[in-house]
């Protein structure tokens, strides 16, 4: 019901605007996408600020075949997406809730006319730029993850923020399963891949995100940012870590986590 997903927005949002963690999920957690993604659109509304771009996350088996879907998506508002500078960027979580860093590929939206992008390929022709970067998944519910996708979904994605690091040169868009990326935390290594690890890859993700987004009814906006889906892992982090995602061929991106 809309009162129920209302009711459950308004938990999240006072306690993303407040710090509070959660001990429980408050109220009962949604069973499928169009209630998660209601309760999602719930809380987009009684935001007062500007959504710069959106994460895409895997939904694994078996629930992607319950669901009927392999992703799921979820808002990064643009106060929380920051450029890289040659210092460590600090970037906030909840605490007492989850915290994790992913290691992504950055695109930025170009919507295109006519029809929408059936293909990972023709999803490039909707993008205008690729950065490497590290998504923060943070939230104040600290099951957020463990409680499955649904409810990933109806806290914003999970998501807290992203870090925008180098430019991805062009020629190299067609090849990016190529790149190796590994993801160190406190000088650690927590995980090394490529994107040929990733379902059909991050243009593959980004085709999946405008589809979304355009039966949800939303419009979409140039210059939306798209983390396009973990690459080594998702890897919990607590205030003081320091992250450094490296891409081989290109550059690294480095956070210290608040």
């Amino acid at each position: 019901m809309l009162s129920e997903a209302r009711d459950i927005a308004g938990a999240f949002v006072a306690a993303r605007r407040s710090g509070t963690a959660l001990t429980q999920f408050p109220g009962r957690p949604p069973q499928d996408l169009a209630s998660a993604y209601a309760v999602q659109d719930c809380a987009l509304s009684l935001w007062e600020r500007e959504v710069g771009g959106w994460k895409v996350g895997r939904i694994k088996p078996p629930s992607d075949a319950v669901l009927g879907a392999d992703r799921l998506v979820g808002p990064a508002f643009s106060d929380t997406i920051l450029m890289a500078t040659a210092e460590p960027c600090r970037l906030q979580t909840f605490r007492n809730g989850f915290a994790a860093a992913e290691a992504e590929f950055m695109l930025r939206l170009a919507p295109q006319p006519g029809p929408l992008p059936a293909t990972p390929d023709a999803a490039m022709d909707w993008i205008d730029e690729v950065r490497i970067g590290i998504e923060i998944a943070s939230s104040p519910y600290p099951r957020i993850n463990a409680d499955g996708p649904c409810v990933t979904i109806a806290d914003h994605g999970n998501n807290a923020g992203l870090l925008l690091g180098q430019i991805v040169e062009r020629d190299r868009w067609d090849r990016l399963e190529e790149v190796e990326v590994s993801l160190a935390i406190d000088g650690r290594i927590a995980g090394r891949a490529t994107t040929a690890t990733m379902l059909d890859g991050p243009f593959g993700a980004a085709r999946f995100l405008i589809g979304n987004l355009l039966s949800r009814g939303i419009a979409l906006k140039p210059g939306w940012w798209i983390s396009s889906g973990a690459i080594t892992g998702v890897h919990e982090v607590s205030p003081g870590s320091q992250v450094t995602a490296s891409f081989s061929g290109i550059g690294s991106v480095e956070a210290l986590i608040g």
